[in-house]
């Protein structure tokens, strides 16, 4: 269980250094709003969250 929650967590720091990285701080908002929805399972939010995300991270490329 610790194993899966050190794995959870460095990908978690990947993400965000990568998505920082590409978009700045907004993209790290983003980010942070796309976690929160998913735990607190606000399906809507994640979805829009997402798709703004990815549309700013296509238009990045």
């Amino acid at each position: 269980m610790l194993l899966l929650t050190g794995i959870w967590e460095l990908l978690a720091l990947c993400a965000g250094t990568a998505v920082q990285s590409r978009l700045g701080v907004l993209g790290l908002v983003l980010l942070f709003l796309l976690t929160v929805a998913v735990r607190a399972r606000h399906h809507t939010l994640a979805a829009w969250v997402t798709a703004v995300l990815f549309l700013l991270l296509t238009a990045q490329a």
